[in-house]
């Protein structure tokens, strides 16, 4: 059978399980779950079960309001809850809505809260606390990147944020301390699964509006997840403790998590084999190639709807020419990146959406999509060539700009850097620099629009191919390659807008085509997520849209 079989079922099989590494590339080894016995001796008990492992980025904020990546959310994820969570089986479960009605017209969510839900300060959590949040983060004056992930979807929502409605027009409304009633703009099918996203977390109404600067310190963060902040060393260390107050504080196993804040992956793993951390990711991907090579125990090969690929700035000549970009796409050889480089069972880029989304009939949606993005070296040189005569350049004028590729610092991202340049210089005769910083100055300067191309990934919010579609709709925040054709956002609307799947899911494939037929951006491969995690760690569990969830993980001693 076919690598990309056995792909998809590893992705569909850590939906599927409770416990975490059931994922398997069709070349890895067996890989025992993190339950398997083992001859490694467990630390000497501490009186207290904390989990430590390492966050690789600084966050920019742990405000759910303002967060807006992996390195914020692995935080927020333990120390907030929505109405909704994904449960061990990766489903929509009950979070602090303990129930819900939808209206016949599947515009109307009613949620009634659970009873007795505490903030980690004590305060009720109330339905108040989730307008509040709600309405918050698209306060235009906020200027939240994720705001749109809550204005797109609920009625009103769009016009205050744009400054042409009203706050009293969005449909977001508190009944009483329990009951939150939300109205729709259109039928969502992934609403639900939205209510469990980051930007949808509650927060204090009494705490946020005391103090703007609630979020930037342990000792005025406020949480109601099942973890909360009690130590933040910038650039060095998160701490969180248990929440008593969680309501479901007696299957919380764990007396707290501490985060390292280290961005050197080879560091990190020395510091795992010294024993220093319990569960580590990333990990260097020579490491992954070997632990799959020995069949490691200790490898986890997570799954993962993701996509990495590398913006082009739309606004900086030649990059502005469709042909040139799609030349620098087809010079790329993905397989060998994937194969080679990445080399943990990571896909080479077929689009921007990755296997495991599923279409208007169950089926998978890249199968009528297929491979839009080929390996061709003549095509690409031939179209690169053809791009630079229309901007009235030459190889020789590309090569004396001084063109730069922006990553953030990570050894796996530079070693992708790396052939990317090199496949680059002698696939096309170009030269490329390389220029490593911060994960956050990164995406400060992708905002800003300082940089030719730049290092990117995209792990979805939701199960849904929306969730990429609409990343470069003209007006979304998180369009840093300044992608803008009116066709794409007529079909991202029109896919929006219906309640027909066929009408949503044939939008949304013919957007895809006209992204990668325009390609301004160059994704590179489809996610997988390898990890480390020790035998005497467990109950550790996978959500495709997220990092590992500690929630109920154990020690075992």
């Amino acid at each position: 059978m076919s690598k990309k079989f056995f792909v998809l079922m590893s992705i569909l099989l850590v939906a599927a399980m409770v416990f975490t590494g059931c994922s398997k590339p069709a070349d890895a080894p067996e890989v025992a779950t993190p339950d398997a016995p083992t001859d490694e001796p467990a630390p000497e008990p501490t009186g207290e079960k904390i989990l430590r492992a390492n966050n690789a980025s600084e966050p920019g904020s742990l405000d759910p309001a303002l967060a807006q990546g992996t390195h914020e959310s692995w935080v927020l994820d333990h120390s907030f809850e929505g109405l909704m969570k994904l449960d061990q089986e990766g489903h929509v479960a009950s979070g602090m809505a303990e129930d819900y009605k939808i209206s016949d017209d599947f515009l109307t969510y009613t949620f009634t809260l659970r009873d007795g839900i505490k903030w980690s300060n004590g305060d009720p959590v109330t339905a108040e606390d989730f307008e509040f949040a709600w309405k918050r983060a698209i306060d235009p004056e906020l200027a939240a990147d994720y705001a749109f992930q809550i204005a797109d979807y609920v009625k009103g929502g769009n016009a205050y944020l744009s400054g042409e409605g009203s706050l009293d027009d969005v449909a977001i409304k508190a009944l009483d301390d329990k009951t939150l009633e939300v109205t729709l703009e259109a039928p969502t099918a992934y609403f639900l699964e939205l209510t469990a996203f980051y930007t949808y977390y509650p927060v204090n109404k009494n705490v946020v509006e005391a103090n703007p600067d609630w979020a930037k310190s342990a000792d005025t963060h406020v949480s109601n997840g099942p973890f909360y902040l009690t130590e933040w060393e910038h650039d060095a260390s998160l701490k969180m403790r248990k929440n008593d107050n969680y309501y479901d504080a007696d299957k919380v196993h764990l007396d707290g998590i501490d985060l390292t804040i280290i961005d050197d992956e080879n560091t990190t793993w020395q510091a795992y084999e010294g024993g220093e951390y319990d569960l580590l990711l990333p990990i260097p991907q020579a490491v992954v190639a070997k632990m799959k090579d020995e069949g490691n125990p200790e490898l986890v090969l997570g799954g993962e709807v993701g996509t990495y690929y590398f913006n082009l700035n739309n606004d900086v000549k030649p990059f502005n020419n469709a042909k040139v970009r799609k030349g620098l796409s087809y010079a790329l050889d993905k397989a060998t990146i994937t194969d080679k480089i990445a080399q943990g069972g990571q896909m080479p880029a077929e689009g921007v959406v990755p296997f495991g989304m599923f279409d208007e009939d169950g089926k998978e949606y890249r199968d009528k999509v297929g491979n839009l993005i080929p390996y061709d070296l003549d095509l690409a040189k031939n179209l690169f060539e053809e791009g630079l005569a229309e901007e009235g350049m030459t190889i020789d004028d590309f090569n004396s700009k001084g063109f730069v590729l922006l990553y953030n610092t990570q050894e796996s991202h530079k070693k992708i850097a790396q052939a990317a340049q090199e496949m680059w210089r002698t696939n096309l005769g170009i030269e490329i620099g390389l220029e490593n910083v911060d994960f956050q100055v990164k995406l400060d300067r992708e905002k800003a629009g300082d940089y030719d191309i730049s290092r990117a990934g995209w792990i979805g919010d939701y199960m849904d191919p929306m969730t990429f579609i609409d990343l470069w709709y003209s007006k979304s925040s998180f369009n840093d390659a300044n992608y803008n054709n009116p066709k794409y956002d007529e079909l991202v609307l029109k896919a929006k807008s219906t309640a027909d799947q066929k009408v949503r899911f044939e939008a949304m494939r013919e957007a895809e085509n006209i992204l990668m037929d325009e390609m301004p951006i160059v994704p590179v491969y489809f996610y997988t997520q390898p990890y480390a995690q020790k035998p005497y760690v467990t109950g550790v569990y996978k959500p495709l849209v997220n990092y590992p969830r500690l929630t109920y993980a154990d020690i075992n001693k």
